[in-house]
């Protein structure tokens, strides 16, 4: 397969990928959103409470046309709600930017403030 052969070739798609990645967890986290640790090309977004989890990802859905994975217990232990965000190598800065806006929009009118302690016991 061609897409295959190319991936295997390329090293560009990787790059753009892990570019993503750090400029969009430069962009939650310069907008005071919760992003938890991880060495992965996975944010993490806590939101600490099952209910508010899911209304927040259909808040994103149905406001914005965007969709992001609510993950709630048993996948993660209670209390560690989140937001799973993984930025593909094709999205542009603009759209990482608006990701962003609409989130910061979504916390304040769910007054979501997760207990930032959790995040810290994850570091």
């Amino acid at each position: 397969n061609a897409s295959i052969r190319h991936l295997m070739e390329s090293s560009e798609e990787r790059k753009k990928h892990q570019y993503n990645v750090s400029a969009l967890k430069d962009m939650l986290e310069k907008a005071g959103l919760p992003v938890m640790p991880t060495q992965s090309h996975i944010l993490p977004v806590l939101v600490a409470d099952p209910v508010l989890c899911k209304q927040a990802s259909d808040m994103l859905l149905n406001q914005f046309d965007i969709y992001v994975q609510p993950i709630n217990y048993p996948t993660v232990p209670r209390g560690t709600e989140r937001l799973r965000i993984t930025p593909p190598p094709n999205h542009t800065h603009a759209m990482m930017f608006e990701l962003t806006r609409a989130l910061v929009w979504v916390f304040e009118r769910l007054d979501i403030k997760p207990n930032m302690s959790v995040l810290e016991k994850a570091a």
